[in-house]
C-alpha cells in the first residue's frame, strides 16, 4: 500500500470566484478533480458556494450526482418540480440529470458545501469506514 501525505487547502489561500451562470454567487473549488485523482478517489469538485441575499443558482442539472449540505441560513430548493424551504444542516442528495436550483431565502447570504460525485452504471459496493487508531507524541 502506498501512504500519501495529508495536505491542507487554506480558506485563506482560496479566492472567491463568482459563477457566471448564476445569479449573485461565488465559490471556492476547495477540492479539485486532480487533489481527488491524487487521493485514489472518484471525485469531480467539491465547492464552497456563497449566495448573496436575493441570488440563486439557476434551474440546471449536471452528468454527476451532487451532495449539497447548507451550512449558514435558510434556502428553497427546486427538488422534483416543487420549491421547498430548508435550513443550515440540511442536505440535498441530487442524481445526474436531476434539474434542481437553490435559492437564498434569508436575509444574510446563505453558503453551502456543494460535492459532486461521478456515476458509473456499475457502481461500485459502498460501505462505512473503518477507523484504526495509532499512538502519537502530542506536541507540548
Amino acid at each position: 500500500m502506498t501512504f500519501r501525505t495529508t495536505k491542507v487547502n487554506e480558506a485563506s489561500a482560496l479566492s472567491w470566484i463568482r459563477f457566471a451562470e448564476h445569479d449573485r454567487v461565488q465559490f471556492k473549488e476547495i477540492v479539485r478533480a486532480e487533489e481527488a485523482d491524487e487521493l485514489g478517489i472518484g471525485l469531480s469538485s467539491v465547492l464552497w458556494e456563497k449566495i448573496e441575499v436575493g441570488g440563486a443558482v439557476l434551474p440546471h442539472y449536471h452528468d454527476v450526482a451532487e451532495i449539497i449540505h447548507i451550512t449558514v441560513g435558510q434556502v428553497r430548493l427546486l427538488c422534483n418540480g416543487e420549491w421547498k424551504s430548508f435550513k443550515a444542516g440540511d442536505t440535498f442528495l441530487v442524481p445526474a440529470g436531476s434539474v434542481h436550483s437553490v435559492r437564498n431565502d434569508d436575509s444574510i447570504p446563505t453558503e453551502q458545501v456543494s460535492i459532486f460525485i461521478p456515476v458509473a452504471e456499475q457502481p461500485p459496493s459502498n460501505t462505512f469506514f473503518a477507523t484504526h487508531p495509532v499512538e502519537i507524541v502530542t506536541e507540548e
